[in-house]
Formats: C-alpha cells, structure tokens, sequence
C-alpha cells in the first residue's frame, strides 16, 4: 500500500471563515487519498515511515480558478490602460505568438513549472486559440504534476487579424481539440468562449450544444468592465443583463465559471446563485486594469459561489498565497466605497476561497476530508523574524500571505503525488 504521513503543524480550511488546526499533527494518505488528520498517529500505521516537517505550517494547495497561459510572458505590462485597451495593444499581440509550437512548448513548460513551485496544483486555465498549443499546454501541466481544466479559446471576431478564426475553423478544431484531449489523465478540457464581444451568435450556439451533448464545463468573463457590459449589450440588444447571453446558448449552470463578476447587479448575482454558476474574483487585475472593486462579501452572503484566480496577467502575481492577500485589500477597498457597511474577508475567509472554494467543480470536498486526493503543501516561516510574543498558527498563515520568506514552499503534492520537493 502506497502511504504518505507527514507531520507539521496542519491547517486546513473545511468551511467558509474557519481554520482547523492540528500542531505536531499528522496527515495521513493512502495511495494518493487522505485518510484523515489525527493529533496522534493511529496504531494501523505503527512502524510507517514519517516524514517529520517539525514546526512547518502543512497547507492545502492552492487552487487557480482563472489564469491566461499565453499572457505568462507579459507579467506587469500595460497596466495604465484599461482593460478593452489593454487587450488590444498587449494581449491579442501576445497571444498571436503562440501559433509557434516551439515558442509555446519553452513559455509552457516555464509556467507550469512556477506554479507547482509556488504550490498551485489545481487550474482552471484558458489557452489561446491555437490548437497545437492548447495541448502543449496541456502536456506541460500533466507533465509538471498540475491538474484540472484547459480550455481552447474561441473567438472568432474581434480579435483582429493575427488572433482570428472563421466560424467554421473554430469549429473544426475544437473538435479536433476535444478529440486529441482523451489521452490525459490529470488535466481536462473546458469549452472557452472567450467573451460575447469575440464570439457570434452562430459559434455561440455551437459551443452550447456541445456542452449539453458532451457534459463540457464552460468558462468565460462576466461584468468585468463597464464598456465591456455596453458593447454586450449593443451586440445582444435582446438580452437586457450580460448573464442572459450565456444563459440563452445554454452556458450557464452550475459547471460555468465565470470570471471578474466586478459589475453584477442584485439580480445578476441571484441568477449565479439561483443556477450553481462559480464565480472567481480577480483582485489584482480588477485593481491594475481598474476595472473596479468586487462587492465579494455580498456575493457570498446572498449565496454566490466564489473562488480566486491570478487573472494572469491583468493580474501581476501567479502565487495564490499574495492573490489571497490581495483579496483581503479589495475588500477593505469595497468596504470604504460601500462607506463602511459592508465587512471585508478576514484571513479565513480568503484563505477559505483560495484552497476550498472551487473544490467542488473539481469533483471534491473542502478541507483535508478523508476520501479526497491530497493536494498539499509544506510552507516554511523558520527564516522570517520571530515577534515577541509566540504566533498562533493562524497568525503564521496570515504572515505568509503577506510576506514569505525565500524558497518558503518546500514540497508539494498534486493528486496524491509528490510533484515538488527543495530537496529533489
């Protein structure tokens, strides 16, 4: 029997705003799935080798619930420009280049490897719309030890003439796409619109068709910036919301994702909640492309489901412990603009959202529950500054979301396995 037991000071995040500590604990898996945490280890694993992390802080892994592979290279550019401006001047040029296998098969493999480096075992992540590279990108994740959903993009108007396909050819090769994906094992495929102003109603339909007939999961953009949600609605005069424009093709239920959610109204959020549909906050990019600030406390009190994403690279930070960081600013920020009625995440909330909120679209429960594949991680605090006074292992989390020391992520495991280790 494979058996992995590591000792640390565990913590995990079961439910929305609360942390479950276990110090000097033990987390047990069996071939590949957690047994459970226990304050002392059970008699059955008597003799079982332990991996003895003393006092490092044992974490779930973080999940990436929206991030745009081909902008890896363009961390950090453009960021005084708004979004609609922004993508045509540096996305859609960048994400052209990626019609070169070659150029992808390097970038690829760079960023899968950042992630699981920095404790991301779990994505759900858009490719551009290029075929060959969609799956080099899928290959260099499996490879890495990153699991979860990449998604060929389609969009075929409004991406000018270097980011462009026909109806017919987004077609055919998402098909071709979806038939070349049966041979992963860890990484799936998600059907990707990219946004109503890049998709016709004709390819539109398509897409919701082959959702319905294949059980596809969806992810798009919703309400991300104000002359984005004019220019849907002059394309869909017919819908009066941009939700409904997913919704009449079919895309909207509770295996859609859909990313930023800056501007939904009362009832735009209670169509997400009345229908499943996942939300993931952006932080860092609705702040850079100042696109606004997600009311997120009132997404999750009237019962939206909301995860984080990177947004890379709108966003400017792949590690989702600064993503969860930067959530807790936003919403200090929405709680000033809301002058100060409503309250902003605490750091179990944030953390909550950055390691079990999406557990469920990808088929699992929060926390360390027994059953589930272990994606975990080892984080160390021994070289940052000790205070006066000793830190609680909560105090400890929320320091590392702020500030971490050099090489703080010391092994990783992804679906049972150990994907990073300093000491490989």
């Amino acid at each position: 029997m494979a058996l992995t037991i590591l000792k640390g000071t565990i913590v995990s995040a079961p439910a929305p705003g609360r942390l479950e500590v276990t110090e000097g604990g033990f987390l047990a898996a069996e071939e590949g799935r957690v047994s459970g945490v226990f304050p002392v280890l059970p008699e059955r694993y008597a003799g079982a080798a332990v991996e003895d992390w003393g006092d490092a802080l044992i974490l779930q892994a973080p999940m990436d619930l929206h991030l745009h592979a081909p902008q890896y290279p363009m961390r950090g550019c453009g960021m005084d420009l708004p979004l609609l401006d922004w993508l045509n001047a540096y996305a859609f040029p960048t994400e052209a280049r990626f019609s070169d296998p070659d150029y992808a098969r390097e970038l690829y493999r760079a960023l899968a490897r950042e992630l699981i480096e920095s404790g991301t075992t779990r994505v759900c992540m858009f490719s551009s719309l290029h075929r060959e590279a969609t799956l080099i990108l899928m290959e260099e994740l499996e490879r890495a030890g990153v699991t979860g959903f990449v998604g060929k993009v389609n969009m075929d108007r409004n991406g000018g003439k270097n980011l462009q396909e026909t109806t017919e050819e987004s077609r055919r090769e998402t098909l071709l796409w979806l038939e070349a994906c049966q041979d992963f094992q860890h990484i799936r495929p998600i059907l990707t619109p990219r946004f109503i102003p890049s998709c016709t109603d004709e390819l539109m339909d398509f897409l919701g068709q082959l959702a319905a007939e294949r059980s596809l999961p969806v992810q798009s953009h919703l309400s991300e910036n104000t002359g984005e949600i004019q220019w849907v609605k002059e394309l869909h005069p017919d819908c009066s919301q941009y939700w409904e424009c997913y919704a009449k093709y079919g895309l909207w239920n509770r295996r859609t994702v859909m990313a930023h959610c800056v501007w939904s109204d009362e009832r735009e959020r209670r169509a997400m909640a009345e229908a499943g549909v996942l939300a993931v906050h952006c932080p860092d990019s609705n702040q850079n492309l100042c696109s606004g600030t997600a009311p997120v406390k009132t997404m999750l009190r009237e019962g939206v489901r909301v995860a984080l994403g990177s947004d890379i690279a709108g966003g400017d930070r792949l590690n989702m412990l600064d993503v969860a960081a930067s959530a807790i600013r936003a919403s200090k920020a929405r709680r000033i603009l809301d002058n100060w009625e409503t309250e902003f995440l605490t750091v179990a909330e944030a953390w909550y959202l950055a390691v079990s909120a999406g557990a469920s679209f990808f088929g699992a429960r929060p926390g360390f529950a027994p059953g589930e594949p272990l994606h975990a991680l080892v984080l160390s605090d021994s070289g940052l500054p000790r205070p006066a006074r000793p830190m609680t292992p909560a105090e400890r989390l929320e320091r590392c979301l702020y500030h971490r020391q050099r090489d703080a992520v010391q092994a990783v495991w992804s679906e049972g396995r150990r994907v990073f280790s300093r000491t490989m």
